[in-house]
């Protein structure tokens, strides 16, 4: 099947809309209800009057009983030539599904820092939108030192994300993240670790990083919703105490099965 989108659409045009990452297992879109709600008030925070019934439909249209990556594209439509049109068409809105295997869980990560810092005081720093280019060159960059990813800061120097996950240290029981006022993402695997933790007896804070707290933690792990929970061994070429941690092993065993994935595989 093909499919096209205009050359006057705003989201090709200027990256004028947001995106949303899921895994499908047997048809059933993994925290649906999360991920849509988070699409949508993105959207919405940006203008963009995308419709629930829309989406879920799209959705629905485009998922099958393979396990699959499900991708929900929204951009503000086309419109004509300028940063800011007064008027624009129906939001466009792209749905398309990618394989998905068990093979992408616990693969370890090892880091490099990047050059480039996001920016935590844009309106945008808390959003998927289409403007990824500062994370494709931060991935350019560890591909480049021939590691798996990219530990991206912030102005102030503190850690933010990676280019895809967000980033958790446990350390003495207590398991920390940034908050969202660093400039990361409010990921949907981020939330549920923040909710199971304390079940397994692990405190909870969203607060500041440095590198180095992460170079003194007991674990490091990234999360995000194609992969889950990812072990961090490696940052800058030191290593990073992950694989042997008790704590890391109960939490992404917890994990999988609050999402039901080992039932579903």
């Amino acid at each position: 099947m093909t499919a096209t989108v205009s050359i006057e659409d705003r989201g090709f045009t200027l990256g004028d809309g947001v995106f949303d990452t899921a895994v499908a297992l047997n048809g059933i879109v993994l925290e649906r209800e999360r991920h849509v709600g988070r699409l949508l008030a993105a959207a919405h925070s940006l203008g963009i009057a995308a419709l629930r019934a829309r989406v879920e439909a799209a959705i629905d249209d485009a998922v099958t009983p393979e396990p699959a990556i499900v991708r929900t594209t929204v951009t503000r439509g086309s419109a004509a030539r300028g940063l800011w049109s007064a008027s624009t068409g129906e939001p466009t809105l792209v749905v398309t599904t990618s394989p998905w295997s068990p093979a992408l869980l616990g693969q370890p990560a090892r880091l490099v820092t990047a050059t480039g810092r996001r920016n935590e005081f844009s309106p945008t720093a808390n959003l998927k939108t289409l403007g990824y280019l500062d994370h494709i060159l931060a991935a350019r960059e560890a591909a480049a030192a021939g590691v798996d990813d990219a530990l991206i800061l912030n102005t102030q120097g503190r850690v933010a994300c990676t280019t895809i996950a967000n980033v958790f240290a446990l350390t003495s029981g207590t398991l920390r993240t940034p908050p969202l006022s660093e400039g990361c993402l409010p990921g949907i695997m981020r939330a549920r670790v923040m909710e199971i933790a304390p079940e397994l007896g692990l405190a909870v804070e969203e607060r500041g990083l440095a590198p180095g707290d992460l170079k003194g933690a007991d674990a490091v792990f990234l999360t995000n919703s194609v992969r889950f929970l990812r072990p961090a061994t490696e940052l800058d070429g030191a290593l990073l105490a992950t694989a042997s941690c008790e704590a890391f092993a109960a939490l992404r065993h917890g994990l999988l099965a609050e999402v039901g994935i080992e039932e579903k595989l």
